[in-house]
C-alpha cells in the first residue's frame, strides 16, 4: 500500500547499516533531516556518504535499519518525485539527447507539466542551453541539470551528493543562495561535499561519518567552538595585558591577537578594563571546520 509523506514531519533514518561480504560499508547509522535545515554530510572517500545516501531512496538494498520520509519507505511513497529529489553518484545523461528532453523524459512519466521543465531550466541557469546536447556540457553544466532533475516535482527532501562539483566559484556561490532560498521554504536538505568551507557557510547542522559511523551530529558552531575553546582577543596593549591574565591563572597563547585559555570572555574583558587595556575583539574562540574533520577523520577512509 502506498502512501503519500507529511511535509511537517523530519526524515527518520533509523540504524541504516550495509554489508558487503566481511566489508562494514555503513554502521547503524541514525538521524533526523528537520524540514527548513541543511545538513552538511562530511567524510573522507569510502566512509559511507554515498552508500547511506543510495540506500535511503532505494538504490541499494540495507542489510538492517530504515529510512522513511514522512514515516513512509520511499519505495513505498505514492508520488516519490514530488517528495524527493536527489543527485546521487554523479549525474548521468545520454550523450547524444538534449538537456530539455531529459527532463521531459522524467516529467512525462511522473505526470508532471512540460512548463516546469522550462521553469526549473530556468532556475539553474540552463534556459539558454536547453536544446543543447548533453554531450556537449561542461561538468559543471551537467552538474546544473542535475540540480534541475532533483527540483523537477519540486520535492520536500533534496538529497544531493557533491552538487557543486565543477562548479566554478561564481557557480558554487549560485548553489549556496539556492539551498539556502530552498530550505527558507521549508524543505529537508541533506548536502555531502569535500568543500569543507563551503559547507561551513551553507550548513546549518553538520554529520561527520569515520569508516561507516556517525562521529559527530552537531551545528557547525558547536563542532568548531568545542574544538576550540578558550577566548580570541586582540587589544591596544597584548604584552600588558598578557602580563595580567597570566597574574590571573590563563594560560596565553599569541596567535594574530591573544588566544586565552581557562578564562571566559567576561573574566578577560573585567581584567582589561582593570588593566585600562582597551580591547578590539573579544570573543569565543572557534576552530576551522576543516581543523575538526581532519581531527574526527584521522584514519577515517577507505582505500
Amino acid at each position: 500500500m502506498t502512501a503519500t509523506t507529511d511535509a511537517a514531519t523530519p526524515v527518520e533514518v533509523s540504524g541504516l547499516t550495509k554489508r558487503y561480504g566481511e566489508q562494514l560499508a555503513v554502521d547503524g547509522v541514525s538521524f533526523a533531516l528537520p524540514p527548513g535545515r541543511v545538513v552538511g554530510f562530511l567524510g573522507p572517500n569510502g566512509a559511507g556518504k554515498s552508500t547511506t545516501m543510495r540506500m535511503m531512496i532505494g538504490l541499494t538494498a540495507p542489510t538492517a535499519g530504515t529510512a522513511t520520509f514522512g514515516g513512509v519507505p520511499f519505495h513505498d511513497l505514492d508520488d516519490p518525485v514530488r517528495t524527493v529529489g536527489s543527485i546521487v553518484d554523479g549525474v548521468g545523461y545520454h550523450p547524444g539527447r538534449k538537456a530539455i528532453d531529459e527532463l521531459r523524459i522524467t516529467a512525462t512519466t511522473s505526470g508532471i507539466g512540460r512548463e516546469r521543465c522550462d521553469e526549473v531550466m530556468e532556475l539553474v541557469g540552463l534556459q539558454e542551453a536547453a536544446t543543447k546536447r548533453v554531450g556537449q556540457f561542461s561538468l559543471g553544466m551537467r552538474q546544473r541539470l542535475g540540480l534541475a532533475q532533483a527540483l523537477l516535482g519540486d520535492p520536500e527532501v533534496l538529497l544531493l551528493d557533491e552538487p557543486a562539483n565543477g562548479l566554478d566559484p561564481e557557480g558554487i556561490h549560485w548553489v549556496r543562495q539556492l539551498l539556502r532560498h530552498l530550505a527558507g521554504q521549508g524543505r529537508s536538505i541533506l548536502v555531502s561535499s569535500h568543500l569543507l568551507g563551503e559547507i561551513s557557510r551553507l550548513a546549518d547542522e553538520v554529520m561527520v561519518i569515520r569508516r561507516g559511523r556517525l562521529v559527530a551530529n552537531a551545528t557547525v558552531d558547536e563542532l568548531t567552538g568545542a574544538a576550540a575553546g578558550g577566548t580570541a582577543v586582540r587589544s591596544a596593549a597584548d604584552d600588558r595585558l598578557t602580563e595580567q591574565l597570566e597574574v590571573a591563572g590563563a594560560e596565553v597563547t599569541r596567535t594574530d591577537g591573544l588566544l586565552v585559555v581557562s578564562l571566559p570572555p567576561d573574566e578577560v574583558g573585567r581584567i582589561a578594563l582593570a588593566a585600562q587595556v582597551a580591547l578590539f575583539e573579544l570573543r569565543p574562540a572557534v576552530a576551522e571546520l576543516e581543523d575538526v574533520f581532519m581531527e574526527l577523520t584521522a584514519g577515517g577512509g577507505i582505500g
